[in-house]
């Protein structure tokens, strides 16, 4: 509760005044050993509450102090208020309302409220404001404004945060209905979320376990109940709308807006949606991995192609440097060479296991704009290979793509992670950099995490990435100087979750400060380190790498390090054949060149196996999906951690 009352602390000073001046208060006496929350439980008041009048008390309670106690009776008059002598409503506006959720509460439309009160089309709706409710909601005698009344059952891991959040009230408004939770939350209570209960608030039997969510409705003339709901999340895409998402759930536009309230403000891309899970939504599909061990052993040769830029006629044309020079200075030449030897074992590996496939290599001469792509596809008769793999530079993948997509080829890029023209036929094998971050993100909210950035001010690219693509992530607020405010990362923790302290810096102090305040709460909270990127500054000295190791530092990586019995047996192999251990890329030409012939000895087209299902190898995944626009890339990602035994671990 510390952390959200500090979170909140500005606007509870802006509003403060204008939600209590009207009323009386009580003072009390802070005795030594007394806490907020048993000051809030004396005077029945919730610690938000005392917060809005004492702020300086979030920085703890000193003996003999003086704080200012709001009166029940002054509390609740900011809510509904009839004024005597008249049958005019008013409503005072409380933090993170909505004017769509005043008019739903009160069942006016928007364009009564506004000709009720003129100033909201020029102010707009601000916290404080007192409304005046239209009198068609206005009842005779004074008859309360009958509200249904919504109780919920605590489950397993729920937070008052994720509550609250999930029927769009504020954790103040949990409390004040259900005083009992105000230092705890039981799991399986019975809580009060809406309307006004005329009996105890009691806890459920515990003859079963409380397994999912339960909403219970009530009415006062007859008494209902509404089935129980379960929820998906779904995070708005770029261009989609209130029609098209309402249409997507199957959900009329003011029904989805009642379930999600911050559509009320507009459809934000990256805004994490909840869908029933009873509807017809379902998002892209996670492929099963498989192992492509039923082979065609037909009389059905297939063709495969490597073009590798060996560049051989610029070797022989160097009458400065010798082979053995150009190999120690030339990175790309030993790029393409180390593929090559991978991908040698990969075709004596297919040889082994009997599969019909006649395989051709190419030197493609190519630079990064220039190749012999065009000559060897046509003097080659290409057009009817099965697969292609390469050209190395995306230019050339593209033009032996527009080349070969009459006669459908695949055509694999094996290496480039850039993404220019893309055409129906081409497999971008390399997983883009944006969906190397997405798979984290995507990992940390599907373990219910609680995610908070660090970022460095010089990072620029990765904030306006996690604004963009991830608005659910809360950035940490850093000093004057650049540095990290401790005391602000530790109030954005929350208890019962994993805490995620997604961390992007090159700042050896700003690193070290971070791993200090993690290190420090470890006793209280849950807390991990992630970083998006390889990061050079923690494999320096300055960094303790056993403290990484404390917190478990997890990252994204489009390759993992593998000890199997398959690995050690490549490993052996090529070591075997080339005296050195492989690299990655000679890592990868083995797996992409091996995977490509397994899916080319199965009893349908390559495609098709793509479509089917997703492979891995030593150090690859192979998951490909469709593009928004046309072509496939490649979403195999892994996600690695520092475990204690200072191994590096894929996380479950």
């Amino acid at each position: 509760m510390m952390k959200y009352f500090f979170a909140i602390c500005m606007t509870a000073l802006l509003f403060s005044h204008s939600a209590f001046s009207q009323g009386k208060t009580t003072t009390h006496k802070v005795e030594k050993g007394e806490t907020i929350n048993q000051i809030a439980q004396k005077y029945k008041v919730t610690p938000f509450d005392i917060y809005q009048l004492n702020p300086d008390a979030q920085s703890g309670l000193k003996p003999n102090s003086v704080l200012l106690i709001p009166n029940q009776s002054t509390k609740n008059a900011a809510v509904i208020q009839p004024k005597k002598g008249s049958a005019i409503v008013t409503h005072q506006v409380m933090p993170k309302e909505t004017l769509y959720g005043i008019e739903k509460k009160y069942g006016v439309t928007d364009e009564a409220l506004k000709q009720a009160n003129p100033f909201l089309e020029k102010e707009g709706l601000q916290i404080g404001q007192t409304l005046t409710i239209p009198s068609n909601v206005i009842l005779k005698n004074n008859t309360p404004i009958t509200e249904k009344v919504v109780y919920h059952y605590v489950l397993p891991k729920e937070t008052k945060y994720s509550i609250a959040k999930q029927y769009g009230i504020t954790i103040d408004e949990l409390e004040r209905k259900n005083p009992e939770v105000v230092t705890n939350l039981p799991e399986g209570f019975k809580l009060l979320i809406k309307g006004n209960s005329k009996t105890s608030v009691v806890k459920p039997e515990k003859t079963v376990p409380v397994t999912e969510s339960k909403k219970e409705i009530v009415t006062t003339n007859p008494v209902k109940t509404t089935p129980t709901l379960n929820y998906l999340n779904y995070i708005v895409k770029p261009k989609e709308t209130l029609y098209s998402l309402s249409k997507m759930a199957g959900m009329s536009q003011e029904e989805l807006i009642a379930l999600n309230p911050e559509l009320a403000q507009g459809v934000i891309e990256g805004m994490v949606l909840k869908f029933p899970a009873t509807i017809a939504f379902s998002p892209e599909a996670k492929k099963e991995y498989t192992e492509l061990s039923n082979y065609n052993r037909s009389n059905d040769r297939k063709k495969l192609v490597l073009l590798l830029p060996f560049n051989i006629s610029k070797i022989e044309g160097d009458t400065v440097n010798s082979t053995a020079m150009r190999l120690k200075k030339d990175k790309f030449l030993n790029m393409t060479l180390d593929f090559y030897a991978g991908a040698l074992i990969a075709i004596d590996s297919a040889k082994t296991l009997g599969l019909n496939i006649d395989v051709k290599i190419f030197d493609s001469q190519e630079t990064k704009n220039t190749s012999n792509v065009v000559s060897i596809i046509k003097n080659n008769d290409l057009e009817d290979s099965d697969v292609i793999i390469g050209p190395f530079y995306q230019s050339n993948v593209e033009k032996a793509a527009e080349l070969l997509l009459p006669n459908q080829v695949p055509v694999i890029s094996p290496l480039s992670k850039d993404l220019g023209v893309s055409y129906a036929n081409i497999f971008q094998s390399i997983p883009a950099p944006e969906a190397v971050k997405n798979a984290m993100f995507d990992y940390m909210r599907s373990k219910g995490g609680n995610m908070v950035a660090v970022v460095d001010k010089k990072k620029g690219s990765v904030i306006q990435f996690i604004k963009e693509n991830h608005k659910d992530v809360r950035f940490s607020a850093l000093t004057a100087n650049g540095g990290v405010s401790a005391e602000n990362l530790k109030s954005l923790f929350i208890k019962d979750k994993i805490n995620y302290v997604v961390m992007e810096t090159g700042n050896t102090g700003m690193i070290k400060s971070t791993i200090a305040a993690m290190l420090s709460v470890m006793s209280a909270y849950k807390v991990q380190l992630v970083i998006l990127e390889p990061n050079e500054t923690l494999d320096t000295d300055e960094i303790n790498f056993v403290n990484l190791t404390k917190l478990k530092l997890m990252y994204p990586s489009v390759i993992r390090e593998n000890e199997s019995p398959e690995a050690l047996i490549f490993e052996k192999e090529f070591r075997k054949k080339n005296k050195i251990y492989p690299s990655v890329f000679a890592t990868r030409g083995f797996d992409l060149t091996f995977d490509t012939m397994l899916r080319l000895s199965q009893d349908k087209k390559y495609q098709e196996t793509i479509d089917a299902s997703a492979t891995e190898q030593i150090d690859n995944k192979f998951e490909f999906y469709k593009k928004e626009d046309v072509g496939y890339t490649n979403k195999g990602i892994y996600i690695l951690y520092y475990d204690t035994d200072l191994t590096i671990k894929e996380a479950n």
